[in-house]
């Protein structure tokens, strides 16, 4: 992708590619740290509930008092919208419901979206998508993020001939990270929750990343974007490092952990006796392919690529990513290369509501990373098979069944206003993917 030439175009000509940020959190402050020395890139508007806390984010990255004048702040995302202005909208508040509502409106006034909000993508990203067609938009996940990341490897591989067999992201995980809270989430850190306040950390958002949540939205993510399938039963989330993701990750019946060729899966950077892996993966993504044949298996070995032990597996990986300092590059290619960076193309996992505790009817569940529940992923036909709550709107509503630990949140198990419009729209996705599946 080559837009930097594109961009310095449009600088001379004086068009800058007009951005509106919803959401001026820790991902929007890391892209809006990089604006200033970017040419041809302007934030025209930041919405946020707090707009004097957005204009202080500004601060704190160091824009010039002169570029925080030219910049309006607003509350309101929905209006600043449809007020003109902008030509990329970044949608960055991590609420699945707000997500969608602000993807709709984007799409509906001729704007391309760019979806910082995985939780919003993973609860109706292949509705919003096919209605981002039809209006000829872009609709896209956010490149510095791991999904995005993620979708590109996978795109190189498959570009140059190769067969996808896994591919996901690494993350720090044991088996009782499961059922961390709030109140326990700082333990696994090494932080004390005044160190964390502190930081300005938010203990309910970290737990997500804890608790295998964010895992499994960002695994449904990339399986909708790309075709790769879940495994049947859950992320197994097992160990491996860097150099041994080959051999790791291959199918069970040739020696690996993989339920199949061309899965979703999480490598831990933790052994399960909670060593640390060797040169492990925690911050990166990768992908593992298949050489086709006898020759690319030999250049696998002459170019020092790490193999499993027939020499027919290998990875390419990134070790890191940067999150929202790389987002300019989802925002130009939407509007100077009209192409998504990754982008959600059918409904194929899905990230289902999961008891931590014993819980009971009348409880109130408390969403992702809370005290309840955790967001356990299955393939999309298991979880419309199940009937399972999407987790992302598991926040705030009323269990009427008792469910034990470990066992799946259904719609039929909780109070839910089905005349919501959020409701109704998640309720068509998956009426229409059934409808698909029957036939």
């Amino acid at each position: 992708m080559f837009v930097y030439q594109e961009l310095a175009a449009r600088a001379e000509e004086g068009r800058p590619v007009r951005v509106g940020l919803i959401g001026a959190g820790k991902f929007g402050s890391m892209f809006l740290s990089q604006v200033a020395t970017t040419p041809a890139l302007e934030v025209t508007v930041i919405a946020d509930l707090d707009p004097a806390l957005a204009k202080e984010a500004c601060r704190t990255v160091g824009w010039p008092a002169s570029l925080i004048d030219r910049t309006t702040f607003v509350e309101d995302a929905l209006a600043m919208m449809k007020a003109g202005g902008v030509d990329v909208v970044v949608e960055a508040t991590g609420n699945p419901v707000a997500g969608v509502i602000h993807a709709l409106e984007a799409i509906r006034n001729g704007l391309h979206i760019i979806m910082v909000n995985v939780e919003a993508d993973v609860l109706a990203g292949p509705l919003l998508a096919q209605e981002a067609r039809r209006a000829d938009v872009v609709y896209s996940m956010a490149y510095g993020d791991q999904p995005a990341l993620t979708c590109e490897l996978v795109e190189w591989a498959r570009a140059t001939g190769f067969d996808v067999v896994a591919a996901g992201k690494g993350t720090k995980y044991l088996p009782q990270f499961h059922t961390s809270t709030p109140d326990t989430v700082w333990d696994h850190y090494g932080l004390s929750p005044e160190q964390a306040a502190k930081a300005g950390m938010k203990s309910q958002m970290f737990n997500s990343f804890l608790d295998g949540t964010k895992s499994a939205l960002e695994m449904a993510a990339i399986a909708n974007g790309t075709g790769l399938t879940p495994p049947p039963d859950g992320l197994l989330f097992p160990p491996a490092g860097m150099d041994d993701l080959a051999t790791v990750l291959r199918p069970s019946s040739e020696g690996g952990q993989l339920h199949h060729k061309g899965q979703v899966e999480v490598v831990s950077s933790l052994e399960r006796d909670g060593r640390p892996v060797f040169k492990d993966l925690r911050w990166g993504v990768y992908v593992v392919i298949e050489a086709p044949n006898d020759y690319a298996a030999a250049c696998f070995r002459q170019y020092g690529m790490n193999t499993d032990a027939s020499g027919r597996y290998s990875a390419m990986y990134k070790p890191f990513h940067l999150i929202g300092l790389e987002l300019n590059i989802s925002i130009l290619s939407a509007a100077l290369l009209n192409k998504p960076t990754g982008m959600t193309n059918g409904f194929r996992g899905d990230v289902v509501a999961t008891a931590k505790r014993d819980l009971k009817a009348g409880e109130l569940l408390d969403g992702e990373g809370g005290f309840t529940i955790w967001g356990k992923l299955y393939p999309a036909d298991t979880s419309l098979q199940l009937g399972g709550l999407p987790i992302g709107l598991a926040h705030n509503v009323k269990l009427i069944s008792d469910i034990s630990a470990g066992s799946p949140v259904r719609w039929q198990d909780v109070e839910i206003d089905e005349t919501l419009n959020i409701v109704k729209f998640r309720r068509k996705m998956e009426a229409d993917y059934s409808t698909q599946s029957a036939d």
